[in-house]
């Protein structure tokens, strides 16, 4: 798939790729148990999206940062190796902005992804900013790009991919399916 030029060109610089979880990662939709659990909807596109990086050799490092705080999310941060994780998060910005300094890495060279109003700030912070197609529309105003995908159904893959093939690394990251 092409991408318009100014895209590729963000998509180009990208090392860290920070993101929401719900509504982003996730569908939005909670499931809260009598226990006080939270069950939450994982898609699996996005998780081989994350070894994709991997496989890749990209040089990319992750961020969560969401206004929740559930046990799911620690876990499942854990399991896919993010190296970055804000829980409890109502200022999104300036942990974004902590991230990109305690890794190195100047805004144009970031990528944050948010589906609702808490995000702007951190959409406005990243040099490139990108929300999913079921966003408000304050939301989608703010963003570079907006994923095909809606919130849950594959937006993580469909960022990485185009992060990956702008920079010439999707051919390497899918060889071992090939």
């Amino acid at each position: 798939m092409k991408y318009p030029a100014g895209i590729a060109k963000k998509a180009g610089k990208i090392k860290l790729i920070a993101m929401d979880v719900d509504g982003v990662m996730t569908g939005g939709e909670i499931i809260v148990f009598d226990s006080g659990e939270e069950l939450k909807i994982w898609n699996v596109k996005d998780r081989l999206g994350f070894h994709l990086v991997r496989l890749s050799g990209a040089p990319i490092k992750f961020a969560w940062i969401t206004g929740r705080v559930s046990k799911q999310v620690s876990d499942r941060a854990r399991e896919i190796g993010i190296e970055k994780l804000y829980q409890g998060c109502s200022n999104k910005r300036e942990a974004l902005k902590e991230t990109m300094e305690e890794f190195g890495v100047k805004s144009e060279e970031t990528v944050f992804i948010g589906d609702d109003l808490i995000d702007i700030p951190a959409l406005r912070e990243a040099g490139f900013a990108i929300s999913p197609s079921d966003a408000p529309a304050e939301v989608r105003k703010e963003a570079d790009y907006i994923t095909k995908s809606i919130g849950g159904r594959g937006v993580i893959r469909e960022v990485i991919e185009i992060v990956l093939k702008s920079q010439g690394l999707w051919a390497k990251a899918v060889s071992k399916y090939q």
